[in-house]
């Protein structure tokens, strides 16, 4: 039995205790990995709103390609209409004409257009002209060294790709010989990394920092500027776009150039400053038709390079603007700017959280409370069948010994008897009628085998037919007497006159009452007295009790209902000279209830048990 429970408790118990723990270890992390799965799906809706902003400022781009386009061919038109030329009879007139009345047409037919600039190799800047309105003289003031290549500036574009780059050479031994730089980099130096104006909360998740200072400190823009002359940022692009920031505001510009007018290296360059208020509005429309479905429970926001909200979701919305859940910078096209998402309601993660801590928490001591008693249950049902097996080898034990005992008295008698060596006929019928008791004891012993097989198999039938119960005693009684009386017992009696009708089986009952009346017998202890009842209550529901006792040891305190199971003997040693099989009380017991009734135990006033059969008696 130890061996079987230290094998248990290491194989079972051990490994459960060690997963609980490491489950209430993990649920310290459900705030971090509901906060985590969180932003990992938002994360990809503010990825999706800035790549639908920077689409947007490249869907404007090519408008914008294309207006200059329609600009260039009425031009063309009217000039050849006039001058009665070919465009290459005048080109440089052409372009300079063109070129002047630029920024007039563009803003009236380009909403987005707040100046419309036209900047020449060789002539410089065509438009706008400095005298015309305040917004044209501060552009050029702004701009125009950078446009005409004479200051360099700091930027941010978008056509890196578009740059060519010379042919590298190699030795044959794989090492560098020559290799020319792309003409980009030779007036082309990279600033440093700037940091975010904001400080989303799920950095602080996935950051190993403890420090928020430190974590602030890491934040880096991934939108880089760089210094550069206007000709060697355009490369031999045809169109794009530039930002600047110019006395800390932002200043974007969409340029384009139509390459068949004149060589690559001459050409003219047509380009606009974007009215940014018109595109604020045209981000605002974006955003609030952007993923109604994931509206709820979340705002987005689009925020400008000094973290200030120019377009929101949700009307009345107020938020530290600075500390989204999660954020994605737009690019070059708008750099430092934000796409970013907050929580309408900060705590909600918190409380779900704590909701997900208490259930797993829950289901965790679940699991542990049923495993308790699980394995509480499995040992139980291991003690019991380790019992119930030493019980049967007992059992065997004692069954052997009583069946033993009256067969060798049997054949004792029975060979002197055969033998002639008893003369007397007192003698003869003396040893006659012990032979007769042992073999009825060894009938009841072998019957009460036989019954209970049949009851653990579910095959012992009973013949129910109405009967007077206290005749079925009466006889049983008067049967087993004179067994009583050799032994030296005294049995008293007492029955009611009138008859007392039950529903049963005759053969079953008479099992029952031999059963008790043997029991008494065997655990007399010196004291040879039996007293037999019959009597009739009437509440709570009518019903005839036998009662048997006796003045014996009696059972034990604590075992009152342990006798009646299979096998078990209050007095089990066979050193106690007590015999029995420790089935009668079971059979009795089964008996009993297959008729609606019981058998019970209860100690008897002065010493002794008290064994009482309860049958319900039949309706008349």
């Amino acid at each position: 039995m130890k061996k079987v429970a230290l094998i248990f408790v290491l194989a079972v118990i051990l490994p459960s205790l060690a997963l609980a723990w490491l489950a209430v270890r993990s649920l310290r992390d459900q705030q971090f990995v509901l906060e985590r799965q969180q932003s990992l799906l938002y994360q990809g809706v503010t990825d999706a709103l800035a790549k639908d902003i920077t689409d947007y400022l490249s869907d404007q781009q090519r408008d914008f390609s294309t207006h200059v386009q329609q600009y260039l061919s009425g031009q063309i038109q009217q000039y050849l209409s006039e001058k009665k030329l070919h465009i290459g009879d005048g080109g440089a007139e052409f372009l300079h004409s063109a070129g002047a009345g630029f920024d007039n047409h563009i803003r009236k037919q380009w909403p987005l257009a707040e100046v419309g600039f036209c900047v020449s190799s060789k002539e410089g800047l065509l438009s706008p002209s400095p005298t015309s309105r305040p917004e044209a003289r501060m552009f050029c003031a702004d701009h125009g060294g950078f446009l005409v290549n004479r200051d360099i500036a700091e930027v941010y574009w978008n056509n890196v790709a578009n740059h060519r780059a010379q042919p590298v050479f190699k030795s044959a031994s794989g090492i560098n010989t020559f290799q020319k730089m792309p003409l980009l980099e030779t007036n082309l130096f990279a600033s440093k990394a700037q940091p975010r104006k904001i400080n989303p909360m799920q950095q602080q998740a996935v950051l190993p920092v403890p420090n928020e200072l430190q974590a602030e400190s890491l934040n880096f823009s991934k939108v880089v500027a760089a210094d550069a002359e206007f000709r060697v940022l355009i490369g031999d692009a045809m169109d794009g776009m530039l930002a600047r920031f110019v006395q800390d505001k932002l200043r974007l510009m969409f340029w384009h150039r139509e390459p068949h007018l004149e060589p690559l290296e001459q050409q003219t360059i047509f380009g606009a400053q974007l009215d940014l208020a018109r595109v604020v509005e045209g981000l605002k429309e974006r955003v609030k038709a952007f993923e109604p479905a994931y509206r709820e429970g979340i705002a987005f926001a689009v925020l400008d390079d000094k973290a200030k909200p120019v377009a929101i979701s949700s009307a009345g919305f107020q938020a530290n603007w600075k500390r989204p859940f999660v954020a994605t910078e737009i690019g070059q096209a708008l750099p430092h700017w934000e796409a970013a998402v907050y929580l309408t309601d900060p705590g909600s993660l918190a409380r779900s959280a704590s909701t997900m801590r208490l259930t797993l928490g829950l289901l965790i001591a679940l699991f542990v409370v049923a495993i308790g008693a699980g394995s509480w249950l499995i040992v139980s049902d291991l003690n019991r069948q380790l019992t119930l097996a030493r019980q049967k080898t007992d059992f065997v034990s004692n069954v052997s010994h009583e069946l033993k005992t009256p067969l060798t008295s049997i054949r004792m008698f029975s060979e002197m008897l055969a033998e002639g060596r008893v003369t007397g006929p007192d003698k003869q019928r003396s040893f006659l009628n012990i032979i007769t008791a042992e073999t009825a004891r060894l009938t009841r012993l072998i019957n009460n085998v036989l019954d209970f097989s049949r009851m653990e198999r579910g095959e012992k039938k009973y013949s129910f037919a109405s009967g007077d119960l206290a005749e079925v005693v009466r006889e049983t009684a008067e049967t087993f007497r004179p067994h009583l009386e050799s032994n030296g017992f005294r049995l008293n009696c007492a029955f009611p006159e009138s008859p007392q009708i039950v529903n049963g089986d005759r053969d079953a009952l008479a099992q029952v009452v031999v059963n008790l009346l043997s029991n008494a017998e065997k655990y007399s202890n010196g004291q040879k007295e039996i007293e037999l009842q019959i009597e009739r209550h009437n509440q709570p529901k009518p019903s005839v009790e036998v009662r048997v006792m006796d003045r014996g040891m009696g059972v034990p305190r604590g075992c009152e209902e342990k006798i009646f199971e299979q096998f078990y003997r209050a007095h089990d040693s066979l050193n106690s000279g007590i015999q029995g099989s420790g089935l009668g009380l079971t059979l009795a017991r089964q008996i009993a209830r297959a008729h609606g009734g019981d058998v019970t135990c209860e100690p008897r006033d002065g010493g002794g048990s008290c064994f009482v059969l309860r049958l319900p008696v039949k309706p008349a």
